[in-house]
């Protein structure tokens, strides 16, 4: 839906609201018109059923609104004495038009002075579990998301194990677009498996724009921060395509909401304006080499020929601190492939005396990847050579022709949502022939550390801002395996120069002396 469409359909639930309830405004001592007004209605709702104001704009956040609608209906009702079990259940089931019977059926008298206290202890605890989710699901969606790193494309920086807070509002939180979802959760129920959201899946599939009827429109909140070169981000894998739970395909981009793509985290080596360019497997932006910050190592996979058959490749693996590696079944004298080696592994691990030779494993240029950006058979790049290719700006207008064409079709057609047609030598963008476009958001480079080991941007191409959630700032807790904690990376820092430090022992320095002083407190207040 459309920012109109749903100002309409907003102006349609407040005439419903005022048809159903303004009886009973006028029975709590309000005028009837105020039950229709857009917003007044709400605030003044607040004050007949004795709660804050501020609960109006949870009302209009969306997620959270799917909680606090069920919780004004039988707040309402209880306002007019309806205090039965059998009441909530009505008001609930009813999707509040249970109203519409206090307002023009059932002699109700307004209770100013209601307790607001909860009549049982199930009542506390339903009261408290539902408001510890609004308050989480407004912290999750807005302010700080926790993550989990599942891979190694980010290793040495980020690894396997890692537990992020993702900062949303670095770069500005975005307003869910998915508007009737289970609250913090992604794209999938905890084991049961199934959607956590409601999408419209045959308008999905009919059209080619993610959008539908239950969809709100692209929106975000002002961020104080623009994402720079280098930073780590996570995003919305742009071409995520889940038809159904089992079924991945490649080709398009419609079947899941923006929001509820699969979430990834890679290091933006490459912002709008830039040009891109990938050699020998390192970047290069507007023709010099990034360089990227001192935390972060670059790793590739090399090929090793022992130099005896005392090579042990595990006790390598260990030794050198190497992320990762694929083993020949028969090692003596075979060649060993490493996936994912850093420059600095490799410089100590040549003067092993058990090492023969080490080989860099890297495609030869010219050589065409058929699973590598843009998917054309014209364009002969692979993970190693690769570009050059420039990352679109907002409001910048390039030149569209033939030969440029696929590296913007996806851009132009699937993120922008315009119609895009060849006939013969013709581009013909929303029915007219052109031979310029002009962007309409930034769009950025997503690559892996781990160059050889990692499913990014070289796949998929760009990342329209768009998709982006947010920043990671904080790894939180560190587990190598099921097993074994990583206590240094407790409470460290995901930027910044230098080895990162761990707060951990402050944080529980400050912990128990909060517990301490809340204990203290306790006793003293027991004693006067």
């Amino acid at each position: 839906m459309t920012l109109s469409q749903w100002f309409i359909f907003i102006l349609i639930i407040q005439v419903i609201h005022g048809l159903g309830t303004w009886k009973l405004y006028v029975k709590a001592g309000r005028q009837a018109w105020e039950a229709f007004v857009p917003g007044y209605n709400g605030i003044v709702l607040m004050k007949i059923i004795n709660r804050p104001v501020w609960w109006v704009i949870l009302l209009f956040l969306p997620i959270v609104n799917l909680i606090m609608f069920p919780v004004i209906w039988v707040e309402t009702a209880r306002s007019f004495g309806k205090n039965q079990t059998i009441d909530t259940a009505l008001a609930i089931l009813s999707l509040g038009f249970y109203n519409y019977y206090l307002n023009y059926v059932a002699d109700v008298n307004y209770i100013e002075n209601r307790s607001l206290q909860p009549k049982s202890g199930a009542g506390d605890w339903v009261s408290s579990i539902l408001f510890a989710i609004v308050a989480a699901t407004i912290v999750h969606t807005y302010f700080i998301q926790p993550f989990t790193i599942p891979s190694s494309s980010l290793e040495k920086s980020l690894l396997v194990g890692d537990f992020l807070f993702v900062s949303k509002f670095h770069y500005g939180a975005r307003v869910p677009m998915t508007t009737v979802a289970a609250p913090m959760v992604h794209d999938t129920l905890p084991k049961i498996g199934a959607k956590s959201y409601l999408f419209d899946d045959d308008f999905s599939k009919r059209n080619t724009s993610w959008k539908n009827k239950l969809q709100l429109p692209y929106l975000r909140f002002p961020g104080f921060e623009d994402i720079e070169r280098n930073d780590i981000v996570v995003f919305n894998q742009p071409a995520d395509t889940l038809l159904d739970m089992n079924d991945f395909r490649p080709d398009r981009n419609y079947y899941k909401p923006i929001d509820k793509k699969t979430n990834l985290v890679k290091r933006c080596v490459g912002i709008a304006g830039d040009t891109l360019e990938v050699r020998d497997g390192y970047v290069y932006i507007n023709g010099n080499k990034n360089e990227l910050p001192d935390r972060a190592h670059l790793q590739f996979s090399y090929y090793v020929q022992p130099k005896t058959n005392r090579f042990n490749p595990a006790f390598l693996k260990s030794r050198y601190d190497i992320t990762d590696g694929i083993y020949p079944t028969n090692p003596q004298y075979s060649n060993y492939y490493f996936s994912a080696v850093s420059d600095e592994a490799i410089a100590k691990f040549k003067n092993n005396p058990n090492v023969g030779s080490i080989t860099r494993n890297v495609q030869e240029k010219g050589v065409r990847d058929p699973n590598i950006f843009p998917h054309d058979p014209n364009y002969n790049w692979n993970v190693d050579f690769f570009g050059p290719l420039y990352i679109p700006e907002k409001g910048k207008t390039i030149t569209i022709n033939l030969e440029n064409l696929p590296l913007y079709k996806r851009v132009i057609s699937e993120y922008e949502g315009n119609t895009l047609q060849v006939k013969g030598n013709q581009i013909l963008i929303n029915g007219e022939v052109t031979d310029t476009y002009t962007f309409k958001q930034n769009y950025y480079w997503m690559m892996g550390d781990n160059r050889h080991n990692s499913i990014d941007a070289r796949a998929w191409g760009f990342v329209p801002f768009d998709h982006v959630v947010g920043k990671p700032v904080f790894i939180w807790m560190s587990w190598d395996g099921l097993k074994n904690p990583r206590w240094e990376r407790f409470f460290t820092t995901v930027s910044g120069e230098g080895k990162a430090t761990s707060f951990f022992i402050p944080f529980l320095i400050l912990l128990f002396g909060w517990f301490g002083f809340n204990k203290w407190r306790e006793i003293k207040k027991s004693k006067d």
